[in-house]
């Protein structure tokens, strides 16, 4: 049987309005840690249905050795062949989540060069300060 599990409900970090510089920061983390949890699950499964598809390859040859009806060599072999062919997409769906993590954590990085400092200042002032846009009114 397969060893996956249901996601828990409220993993991902929540699509609000929220724009704040500790709370975009922290979004962008959740979703590199998720990409991050996705791809390790991911290869597991590439490296699962690749194993799974060269025991039924060769289940069918011992099926065929054993002079079994040929329409189940048949079944078996085009198992074996759609394991193969979803074990390449799942390594596709992996190398995309590789990626989407690596650009999340770009865009952390980036964030935190661009706006950190103003954040620093705004969090450390006891006067307050408008909101984003209220000048361009």
């Amino acid at each position: 049987m397969s060893e996956l599990e249901p996601r828990r409900a409220g993993a991902a970090a929540p699509a609000d309005g929220d724009n704040r510089y500790k709370s975009v920061q922290r979004k962008l983390k959740t979703l590199r840690q998720a990409m991050d949890q996705a791809e390790t699950e991911l290869g597991a499964l590439v490296r699962s249905m690749r194993a799974n598809a060269t025991r039924t390859e060769k289940l069918a040859g011992h099926i065929a050795h054993a002079d079994l009806d040929p329409r189940f060599v048949e079944l078996t072999n085009q198992v074996a062949v759609a394991l193969g062919g979803a074990a390449v997409e799942v390594g596709t769906l992996h190398a995309t989540a590789q990626e989407v993590s690596g650009l999340a954590g770009d865009a952390q990085r980036t964030h935190a060069r661009l706006y950190e400092g103003l954040d620093d200042i705004r969090s450390n002032r006891r006067e307050r300060t408008p909101k984003p846009g209220f000048f361009a009114r």
